[in-house]
């Protein structure tokens, strides 16, 4: 048995019933084969595989809160800080129902590698809880999070290990958050980032991981001889991402036309109500039901089907394993030309491989949604300088990141002789850089 196929087998030994942390893992190697296999003896000598697959340090704790009613509610924590070789452990914080270890772990699996591309001094990191914030009052959510951050403060700093945003986790948590942290420390430091813009936070920071999955999509396109303008863009989701790769869709000349939530799907041929999503959203934090009355002549269904519109583009930024095989040969019957991938796994294993053998270039979360976590860094740049740069700047900054990323990540992949699959490019590139750093500090 080869090295890579051990390890993976004692992964999933070792970490049952965590299929997503499984996929994963899965994923990354069979794509980083060629260059465990040009180094199998020294890589297995000093056990990288599964030091990069044993998270350095998981926390899990006990959050409890007292809701409106004066009940004590009890939730689950948990901070996985999964390795710090080329910098602080930087990942965002997700609350919502599905949150388990499995989910965190691949999170903060997947962080390795993101963060690696973006070329920062930023190692991998994820956290979050089962606590959903959705139907609570702002009362309530700040009891929560402050909580959340008296447990969680022991185990973070602005060298240490520096969390962020993620899903159900926007402006108004990581101000309760910021606020408990220098509260109970007593120190003012950029040990959070998604800061609002009054104490420490970065312009374009909101915006950061919708334009970067755009500008990747630019970069795919650029480098076929092609461009943005007059495509039109399918998104799914209505968050931060969604929204911002709508708003820069639009700046680059396209037209995007979806966007969903957990309830349903608009569709929307005359391109997507930008101003309309944003109040429903952030504004009235509604559900998209509401778009028709913005938009008589849009389509509103429920449940799934964003993927069946005709589209030269696919941005699937909603959550995990939200494109299946069966969307894939959807988007491939309509003539789609790129995928990429604004949230965190969000195609299946099957549907990527059906993508990239009928010529869709498709890239990976890992270098398509880095815009994020690369913004945030540089949020952390400028706290450390105490500093504030202009949007133009940050986002003059993301757009050159991400050109990097797509440089990179398509260097890798002809190295080792597979041109345009950038999902092994990512992987290879995001791999070398960790592994060297770790190989450079010895055991540790």
């Amino acid at each position: 048995m080869s090295y890579v196929d051990d390890v993976l087998a004692k992964v999933i030994a070792k970490n049952p019933s965590e299929p997503e942390f499984h996929q994963a893992v899965t994923e990354v190697f069979e794509t980083i084969r060629p260059v465990i296999e040009a180094n199998e003896e020294m890589y297995k000598r000093e056990a990288i595989l599964e030091r990069l697959t044993e998270p350095e340090r998981m926390i899990k704790f006990r959050v409890p809160w007292i809701d409106d009613e004066g009940n004590v509610q009890v939730n689950m924590g948990i901070r996985v800080q999964f390795n710090n070789a080329i910098g602080p452990y930087k990942g965002g914080l997700r609350f919502h129902p599905s949150v388990n270890q499995g989910i965190i772990k691949f999170l903060g699996f997947e962080q390795i590698f993101k963060n690696s591309l973006t070329g920062l001094p930023i190692g991998g990191g994820k956290g979050g809880s089962d606590f959903d914030p959705k139907g609570k009052s702002d009362r309530e959510i700040m009891k929560f999070c402050q909580s959340f951050m008296t447990e969680l403060c022991k185990y973070i700093g602005a060298d240490t290990d520096v969390p962020a945003g993620d899903i159900g986790v926007g402006g108004r948590e990581i101000g309760f958050l910021y606020g408990q942290y220098k509260r109970i420390r007593g120190l003012y430091e950029g040990v959070l980032t998604g800061k609002g813009l009054t104490y420490g936070g970065s312009l374009a920071r909101t915006e950061a991981t919708g334009y970067g999955a755009m500008y990747m999509a630019q970069e795919v396109l650029k480098a076929h001889g092609d461009s943005m303008e007059g495509k039109t863009v399918v998104i799914s989701g209505a968050g931060n991402v969604a929204i911002y790769a709508v708003e820069k869709a639009y700046q680059l000349g396209a037209k995007p036309v979806t966007c969903s939530d957990s309830t349903g799907w608009v569709y929307d041929p005359e391109g997507i109500d930008l101003e309309a999503l944003k109040e429903i959203k952030e504004v009235n934090r509604a559900r998209l039901t509401e778009y028709k009355k913005y938009r008589p002549n849009s389509e509103y269904h429920e449940g799934r089907g964003v993927w069946a519109i005709k589209c030269d583009v696919a941005a699937p930024c909603a959550t995990q394993n939200e494109l299946l095989i069966d969307d894939a040969k959807q988007l491939v019957a309509n003539g789609c030309k790129a995928v990429v991938e604004g949230a965190n796994m969000p195609t299946t294993l099957d549907a990527t491989k059906y993508l990239q053998e009928n010529g869709v270039w498709f890239v990976p979360g890992k270098a398509a949604n880095a815009g994020g976590v690369a913004v945030s860094a540089l949020e952390m740049s400028q706290n450390s300088e105490r500093l504030s740069w202009t949007f133009e700047e940050v986002d003059g900054r993301l757009q050159g990141i991400m050109a990097n990323i797509f440089r990179n990540i398509s260097d890798a992949a002809a190295r080792y002789d597979l041109d345009e699959n950038y999902v092994a490019g990512a992987n290879i590139a995001g791999f070398e850089k960790v592994v060297n750093a770790m190989l450079a500090q010895g055991v540790c």
